[in-house]
């Protein structure tokens, strides 16, 4: 998910095709412990690819060229379907969604704005029933409202509203149509997450002081969830979504005169004076100054249960709080739950959860009730990186040892316990709720904005995105070393590492270092430069069956639209990245989930950051969706 600075930056350089897409329409694409060995990657480095140039399966698609279309643009065989969007109803009661006369109470029944993960889960063998749950990361208040109607400097409280409901997530009965399409059914099980809906405080800080508030002085409830980023759907069929940029909602820290509090605050870019959207005039908790811990209550891991329209969503605090762009489960050989989590930020860590208690199959409720308390007790992790290359070969233009690549050991430094803090001078409680400040004080590896951070299920690798970090390497900052191996770094890199899930150290290595595969610094997993679709700024990633990686991206800096990529991480293939599909102008790849006939990614906030904007999906007015692409045959995806 793009960083807020680089949000609201211009529409990259390049011309526009206005173009609309609706229903299935086929657009052609243009073409301390000991550390564990490395697994074994199968024709790793030799950059010549199959027999005859056959792909492997589940990557066998004629690429798409890069392009600055204002529509989703997919391989030559493929067709497309707009599955929701925002407006669109999720409750049967909504009413029809009109841009120019919208409410806050319309927004709560409809699909919130600017959708990011999906999780499609299936509820019977079959797979044509599905649980289809949704993130609404952010609002873009001048894009939402039809132009002049909205004033940033004086927003109207109903417009604040609108916000409030246009948040959070939206859980939908998703079945498969005759013809292979996905489509939204109104079932029991609908419903939207909002800014107004009770969650459920769980693990070693509920109840804290450092929680509770005027309105909530258990510390044990709070109301809503925001800037809900990627996510992850566990083992026992729920849904793990990240609050990651909580901070830019919240007023008036530079109000707050304790020297630790102020420290704590910055820690996490509190700014100064009145919020962007000014919500704190309309409720005094977006105020720091009136309310100094309602900030504490959000930047947690939160867990919806899609089978139970009427559970209450839970915060897990034994994951710790920071700008989490998701929550990925592996389950480790002893059957313990371990859950991977990435710090969104330039020059912040990567982290880790071991649970206590031991994983239950099945999805019975009680099972599900069994697992999900596995995320309430166990051991929070943050990650230490060193290289095995010589200090001389890292001279920050990304150039890779003589050996092909940089690769070394790991080590996951322990933080706390439940109620047992590692970490000098803090406290239990300190960590979880400041848990930065706590992986900086043990010397985490700072990284280029880890983003998504996945395992592989066919090979039990782990995979994390890092976006980018252009302040890598400038005055006063970190400068490159092997796990983040470039400075001013606009494209960012794929990492890759092996480990069960409870060990506590581990060998990692890079698998991409992206950009233009004509730039020297720039490495495809040691496949051919030549043969390589050019990919920027990883963010989203998602597996497939055969264990390929996929790979969405957020603010190409190579002149393209974002886009969707396949990526073979063993064989002959590994490295070879080509191009899936590309969204409109304006608008960042998310959520993507590839299933064996089914591809679906959300397009987010399509036109956003400057002229010209975007006119999709429908002609008029620019609506973040969902999109499903199948092959036109009906057949498996790369096949």
């Amino acid at each position: 998910m793009r960083d807020v600075v680089s949000r609201r930056g211009a529409l990259r350089a390049g011309g526009v095709m206005a173009a609309a897409a609706a229903g299935f329409a086929a657009l052609s694409g243009t073409a301390a412990a000991e550390v564990p060995a490395l697994a074994a990657q199968p024709g790793r480095g030799n950059g010549n690819g199959r027999p005859g140039g056959h792909p492997g399966p589940g990557t066998d698609f004629d690429p798409v060229a890069p392009n600055t279309r204002d529509a989703v643009t997919v391989p030559e065989g493929y067709e497309q379907q707009v599955v929701i969007r925002w407006g669109d109803p999720v409750v049967a009661d909504a009413p029809k969604f009109d841009v120019h006369n919208q409410t806050a109470a319309a927004q709560a029944k409809q699909f919130g704005y600017n959708n990011d993960f999906v999780g499609l889960i299936p509820q019977d063998g079959s797979g044509k029933r599905n649980f289809l749950v949704v993130n609404h990361e952010y609002t873009s208040e001048t894009e939402m409202f039809p132009e002049g109607t909205y004033d940033e400097a004086n927003p109207a409280e109903e417009q604040v509203r609108i916000g409030w409901a246009a948040h959070g997530l939206s859980v939908m009965q998703a079945d498969r149509t005759r013809d292979g399409g996905l489509e939204v059914r109104h079932s029991r099980y609908n419903r939207r997450i909002t800014l107004d809906t009770e969650f459920e405080v769980r693990g070693p800080v509920a109840g804290s002081e450092l929680l509770t508030t005027s309105a909530d002085p258990t510390g044990t409830i709070v109301h809503g969830t925001l800037n809900n980023c990627a996510g992850g759907v566990t083992p026992w069929g729920t849904v793990l979504s990240g609050e990651e940029n909580f901070h830019q909602y919240f007023a008036h820290g530079d109000r707050i005169t304790d020297p630790q509090q102020a420290e704590r605050l910055d820690r996490y870019g509190l700014v100064a004076g009145e919020s962007t959207r000014k919500w704190e005039r309309f409720d005094e908790r977006w105020d720091i100054s009136r309310e100094p811990n309602e900030v504490h209550r959000f930047g947690w891991v939160v867990e919806i249960d899609p089978n139970d329209p009427n559970a209450k969503p839970i915060k897990h605090t034994a994951l710790g709080r920071f700008k989490h762009e998701a929550a990925n489960i592996k389950i480790a050989a002893d059957g313990r739950v371990v859950a991977y989590s990435g710090d969104d930020e330039r020059f912040d860590y990567i982290y880790k959860f071991v649970s206590k208690g031991r994983y239950k199959p099945g999805r019975s409720a009680h099972a599900r009730r069994h697992n999900m308390a596995l995320l309430d007790e166990g051991t929070l992790y943050v990650a230490k990186f060193t290289g095995d290359s010589p200090a001389s070969e890292i001279d920050g233009s990304g150039t890779l040892p003589s050996d092909g690549e940089f690769d070394g050991t790991g080590e996951w430094l322990a933080l706390a316990s439940g109620n047992e803090s590692f970490v000098d001078g803090f406290t239990a409680e300190e960590v979880y709720v400041f848990t930065r400040l706590a992986a900086d004080k043990v010397g985490a590896t700072k990284m280029d904005r880890p983003e998504d951070i996945e395992p592989n299920p066919v090979t039990g690798s782990i995979y994390a995105a890092l976006t980018n970090n252009s302040d890598r390497g400038a005055a006063g900052k970190a400068g490159a070393d092997e796990p983040n191996p470039r400075d001013g770094n606009k494209n960012g890199h794929v990492l890759e590492w092996d480990e069960d899930g409870t060990e506590t150290r581990f060998r990692w290595r890079l698998l991409l270092v992206c950009g233009d595969p004509a730039a020297a610094d720039t490495y495809f997993g040691g496949f051919d430069k030549s043969r390589v679709s050019p990919i920027s700024c990883p963010d989203n990633l998602a597996f497939d069956g055969y264990g390929n990686l996929w790979i969405s991206t957020d603010g190409n800096e190579l002149g393209s639209n974002d886009g969707l990529f396949s990526v073979p991480v063993t064989g002959p293939d590994r490295g070879q990245v080509k191009q899936f599909l590309t969204v409109p102008v304006g608008a960042e790849t998310c959520g993507p989930v590839v299933r064996d006939d089914l591809v679906l990614v959300a397009v987010q906030h399509p036109g956003e950051g400057g002229e010209p904007g975007s006119s999709w999906p429908d002609g008029g007015h620019a609506r973040p969706a969902i999109v499903a692409v199948r092959k036109s045959d009906g057949g498996r995806i790369g096949v």
